[in-house]
């Protein structure tokens, strides 16, 4: 692939990035729809579970639909276009905003991660708000209690009808404006609040680079789009930083 000149210019100048990503990314590791084949899940539209109303009404058969999503996660791996995201760590200062909840920028290797959408490893009590790691919980059936409270326990995850955690939000829209280039991989950015990230760090002057599989709302926006899978731009871009970093 040959990028276009006025790219490889901004990603030799470049000191900080940050990488804005959505399921796409996601998607390219198998993690295409949370749904199964079959059984009950099929039945039931993601809206009627993952809402606090549904967690209190049937918080049992809640904590089975987010185990089951749970499972899905932790049989899929980072792809390539993870793993390179967290190589550009040694050329520049990286930042990745996402608003996937499958954790697999950490297990890739990033190390500042804002998590617009929470992240399905972590938990924490409705009642007393202490956090739990999956390997903090016992493994009994249905929902667990907090040991400090007794309250039931919930993924950090955001539900329908709940706002996005602010300290994340304004933590990568900070590092959106602060950035030199802003990659959007795997998202067309069109659900706010998430959505302003992008466009606020254009305003601010950063460099704006989508990277999806065909052009979506951001791509009239957008400085650079360059089409195709992120598991397969993305190392390209790590091999032109490398070339353009050692030169």
């Amino acid at each position: 692939m040959i990028f276009k000149q006025e790219f490889l210019d901004k990603l030799k100048s470049a000191k900080r990035l940050v990488f804005f990503t959505g399921a796409g990314i996601s998607a390219e590791s198998g993690i295409a729809t949370f749904r199964g084949k079959d059984g009950i899940w099929n039945k039931m539209k993601p809206e009627e579970l993952a809402n606090f109303n549904a967690f209190m009404q049937n918080p049992d058969l809640v904590w089975e639909w987010y185990q089951h999503r749970r499972e899905i996660v932790h049989k899929t791996e980072p792809n390539p276009g993870h793993f390179a995201i967290a190589g550009l760590e040694k050329y520049y200062d990286v930042t990745v905003v996402t608003q996937n909840i499958d954790n697999l920028h950490r297990r890739a290797g990033s190390k500042k991660i804002y998590e617009l959408h929470g992240n399905i490893e972590r938990n924490f009590c409705v009642e007393c708000k202490q956090y739990y790691d999956l390997s903090d919980l016992d493994k009994t059936e249905g929902v667990p209690h907090c040991k400090k409270c007794g309250g039931l326990i919930r993924p950090d995850v955001v539900w329908f009808g709940e706002f996005l955690p602010q300290e994340e939000l304004n933590g990568g829209e900070t590092s959106a404006k602060q950035s030199d280039i802003c990659f959007v991989a795997g998202t067309s950015a069109v659900v706010y609040p998430a959505a302003y990230i992008p466009m606020n760090a254009k305003r601010a002057g950063s460099y704006i680079v989508e990277i999806n599989i065909e052009p979506t709302d951001l791509t009239n926006y957008a400085d650079y789009s360059i089409f195709g899978k992120s598991g397969e731009i993305i190392p390209l871009i790590l091999k032109e930083a490398e070339k353009l970093k050692s030169s």
